[in-house]
Order: C-alpha cells, then sequence, then structure tokens
C-alpha cells in the first residue's frame, strides 16, 4: 500500500537493479521533441499485471519506469514496447489465477469471454531446422 513496501519488495525480488537503470537513464532527448513539451527520455523499468488492485497502483506509481496493468486490459505495446519482445513482466498471483478466467485452457473455453478458445498449435514439433535436416526431408528432395 506504500511505496516505501514497494520499493521493499522490489529489492527483494532482486528487480531494483532495472529501476536503477532507469534512474541513471534520464536525459535529454535528440531532436525538436524537446520543443513540444518533451525534453527529457528514459528508459522502461518493469510491468506489474495484477488481478485485483488492493492499493497496488498507489504504491508503485511514483517509482520511474513501473507500469502497471491490469490483466484484463493487457497491452502488447506495454508488455513489448516498440516490438521488442522481453520486457521484465511481474505477475501478481490473482492476475496469474485470473488468466485461465480470461482465456481458458486448451481443454475448456473462456469464462468471461464468449466462444473464446485458445489456438491450437498447428506444429507439435517447433524445431524447423532439425525436421529440414532429417534423412526423411533429405531423401525427398533433389539433389543438387
Amino acid at each position: 500500500n506504500k511505496t516505501k513496501q514497494a520499493v521493499q519488495f522490489l529489492r527483494s525480488i532482486k528487480a531494483w537493479n532495472d529501476i536503477e537503470k532507469v534512474y541513471k537513464s534520464k536525459r535529454l532527448r535528440a531532436g525538436k521533441g524537446k520543443m513540444r513539451d518533451r525534453r527529457r527520455v528514459q528508459r522502461l523499468g518493469p510491468v506489474i499485471v495484477y488481478g485485483n488492485d488492493s492499493g497496488l497502483t498507489k504504491a508503485f506509481r511514483n517509482i520511474p519506469g513501473i507500469e502497471t496493468i491490469n490483466v484484463e486490459k493487457l497491452n502488447l505495446l506495454r508488455l513489448a514496447p516498440g516490438g521488442h519482445v522481453g520486457r521484465f513482466v511481474i505477475w501478481t498471483e490473482s492476475a496469474f489465477r485470473k488468466l485461465d478466467e480470461l482465456y481458458g485452457t486448451w481443454k475448456t473455453e473462456s469464462k468471461l469471454k464468449r466462444h473464446y478458445n485458445l489456438p491450437q498449435p498447428k506444429m507439435s514439433n517447433t524445431d524447423l531446422s532439425r525436421i529440414l535436416k532429417s534423412d526423411e526431408i533429405q531423401k525427398a528432395l533433389r539433389p543438387r
């Protein structure tokens, strides 16, 4: 409920190093954005996905670089900013539990979305390079 507790939590899960990188990265923007009221830029830190907000957003909102997202309103641009996959995502337990209700599983339909099923994977083995180098495929190909 307090920012002090939020900082203590981030230190306990060894995520505070990412926040220190955000503090060090604050710099002046290159280009004309400075004149257009976008003077400073900084790195993005971890994103926290929550199921039910019990003071969590207020505790984390004053820490730079951290964003909080409700699990029902997940946004791809927040999870992978600039199209770069791999942002550090911290899931709360309530958010993780709500995922099955939201999207269902491969066996059950979603409870909150109407007629939504998880997409079935088309390939059982996704190691494409191993499949292409296998003897069966190589025998079927024409020799060079």
